[in-house]
């Protein structure tokens, strides 16, 4: 023990342990080195900052680089603009509005957590889904990939299901939106047979814990859609109606981006007001990759696809 404190006399064995403190050194050096470039590479330390530590100590240490100047923020100011987009938005009458939602099939993993955020959002029952994703298999063997399709309402402009309904229930609002009236709803399900995209169904009063002593507190949870609260209880609205996505417009109308837009966690859902031309959607909406589902039959969805 005294030898390893003191260290030996022998000069063979000194040699051996100053190479290895040597090379420990300059291991530690190296990985010193990189570690700083590193943090210089993405603006979290200045290139000076460890030249001479006994002369910074007195100084006012420097800030870390905003998010926004580093490369990686690139999705999170794709959220700040979309939400600037939408306070600007809200600021005109709502008939010079014009919603619209992008979805970047390219950017979509398919991990359904649009699916599920939306589901939570609006305290949907089970068989009730607004957003569901198409998982589809494409190409020819051995050249087969898959590719996902989130398919939310597409609030056409010329909605099929809007004159089959015999209450008006369903009506297009001046900014686009497609909504449905629960007090008036009879639940004839004829909109649910018109829509070309099965964008729709139907709340039949199931509950997840059916069949259970009793209902769980989250299913007691009371909705917010179209701006007014409800509670699924003894057979009243939206129990019997036809339900689908609306965009969120309880959020909207908060000045808050809908929910599957903001848990995208690819980034790959845009939404904004087509009828600003300085909107990230209007940006989009120029870009050749565009593609809407069945878009000859007339419908004019506002959903697009970016493929």
């Amino acid at each position: 023990m005294d030898d390893i404190v003191k260290g030996s006399n022998d000069p063979e064995e000194s040699g051996c342990e100053s190479r290895r403190l040597f090379l420990r050194d300059a291991g530690m050096a190296a990985a010193l080195a990189v570690a700083v470039g590193v943090l210089e590479e993405i603006g979290l330390a200045p290139a000076s900052a460890y030249e001479a530590p006994s002369e910074k100590l007195s100084e006012t240490p420097k800030p870390l680089a905003s998010p926004a100047a580093r490369p990686d923020a690139e999705p999170q100011n794709i959220l700040l603009r979309m939400q600037e987009d939408l306070r600007r938005a809200l600021k005109k009458p709502v008939e010079q509005r014009r919603w619209v939602m992008g979805i970047d099939l390219q950017k979509c993993i398919g991990c359904s957590a649009c699916t599920l955020s939306c589901n939570a959002e609006n305290n949907l029952p089970p068989g009730v889904v607004y957003r569901p994703v198409i998982d589809e298999e494409i190409g020819e063997y051995p050249n087969v990939r898959r590719r996902f399709i989130p398919r939310p309402c597409m609030q056409c402009d010329n909605p099929p299901c809007v004159p089959v309904c015999p209450t008006k229930a369903t009506y297009k609002r001046p900014d686009g939106i497609v909504e449905i009236n629960y007090d008036q709803c009879i639940g004839c399900r004829y909109c649910l047979t018109a829509c070309p995209y099965s964008a729709r169904t139907a709340d039949f009063g199931d509950t997840y814990t059916k069949g259970t002593p009793s209902a769980q507190p989250y299913e007691k949870r009371p909705s917010f859609e179209y701006g007014r609260k409800r509670v699924r209880e003894k057979g009243e609205s939206p129990i019997g109606n036809a339900r689908k996505c609306h965009f969120c417009l309880h959020r909207l109308e908060a000045g808050m981006l809908p929910s599957c837009v903001t848990t995208c966690v690819g980034y790959a859902t845009y939404f904004g007001d087509a009828n600003d031309p300085d909107s990230l959607v209007s940006e989009l909406m120029g870009s050749p990759r565009i593609m809407r589902l069945k878009e000859e039959l007339g419908t004019k969805p506002k959903v697009f696809y970016l493929v």
